[in-house]
Formats: C-alpha cells, sequence, structure tokens
C-alpha cells in the first residue's frame, strides 16, 4: 500500500485571522472516528465556530463542524462532537501557562492531512477590537496598493 506524502489542506479559518492577533501557532494530531476521516478525506468540514479548552491536562476541539459520513451506517458520527487533541505533554504545560492570562484563546486556524494524519493548527490568540480590525484591514489596502504601484512603475521602465 502507498503511504500518502505531503499536505492536503481540508478547512481554513480565515475569519479567525481577521477577529484575532495571533501570538503563537501549534500543530495538533486529531483523534478520529473512523467515518469522521473519510468525511475529511471528501474534503467536507468547517472551522469557523471551533475552539479548544484544556481540561484535566488534556486539550479538547469543540465545535468543529464534521458532517455526517455519506455511506456510513448506524455507527456514524456526531457532527459535532467535541475531539480530543493530541499535543506533547511540554507544549500543553506551556498552554496552560499562557492560557491563564487573561484574553487568550485557543482557536483552531487549519484543519489538514500530513502525510495521511489528520492534523489541526491551533493558533494561541488575543481578540481584536473594531478599530484594531479596521487599522488592519486599512494596513492591508495600503499595502496593495504601494504593490501596484511599485508594479506599475517597473512596467512603465522597460
Amino acid at each position: 500500500m502507498v503511504r500518502e506524502r505531503g499536505q492536503k489542506t481540508i478547512a481554513q479559518n480565515k475569519k479567525a485571522r481577521h477577529d484575532y492577533f495571533i501570538e503563537d501557532v501549534y500543530e495538533a494530531g486529531l483523534v478520529l472516528t473512523g467515518t469522521e476521516v473519510k468525511s475529511l478525506r471528501e474534503g467536507r468540514a468547517s472551522l469557523v465556530d471551533g475552539f479548544a479548552q484544556i481540561r484535566d491536562a488534556e486539550v479538547w476541539l469543540y465545535n468543529v463542524h464534521i458532517p455526517e459520513y455519506n455511506q456510513g451506517t448506524w455507527n456514524n458520527h456526531a457532527p459535532r462532537r467535541m475531539r480530543k487533541l493530541l499535543l506533547h505533554r511540554q507544549e500543553i504545560q506551556k498552554l496552560i501557562g499562557k492560557s491563564k492570562e487573561s484574553g487568550l484563546t485557543l482557536v483552531p486556524l487549519a484543519l489538514y492531512f500530513k502525510d495521511g494524519k489528520a492534523k489541526v493548527e491551533l493558533g494561541l490568540a488575543r481578540g481584536k477590537k473594531d478599530y484594531d480590525k479596521r487599522q488592519t484591514l486599512l494596513e492591508k489596502q495600503m499595502k496593495r496598493e504601494a504593490e501596484r504601484d511599485i508594479s506599475a512603475h517597473r512596467r512603465r521602465y522597460r
């Protein structure tokens, strides 16, 4: 049997990067059932309302929607069940220390297969205020305009 290589993205949470300042990023494995893996291989998942919490020195992922597998039988999974995340003990201890700071939360940024194994990219995030979001959009727009001007200038003097 041929082993999978590389990375295949299933879902991304673009809204998280808009709503939060991402301070640190962690990669974690997922404990999944068979029908969840099959549903993910079809490329179906949503991270929009997802978050992670630390309970009893374990990290759990909540509100990530993995739809039921079409060919699943009576043992199909619940779409929004909580799922255990696999992290090293040192990473969990570091997260416990950082999560005690007020205003920090764990947000899933991406869900993907890496060498055949399901992984989730977690971001340690601090919420943005409305004026921070406007400032970020303004900076992005100014950067885009500057790049456009530079490329136009380069085309003119070729």
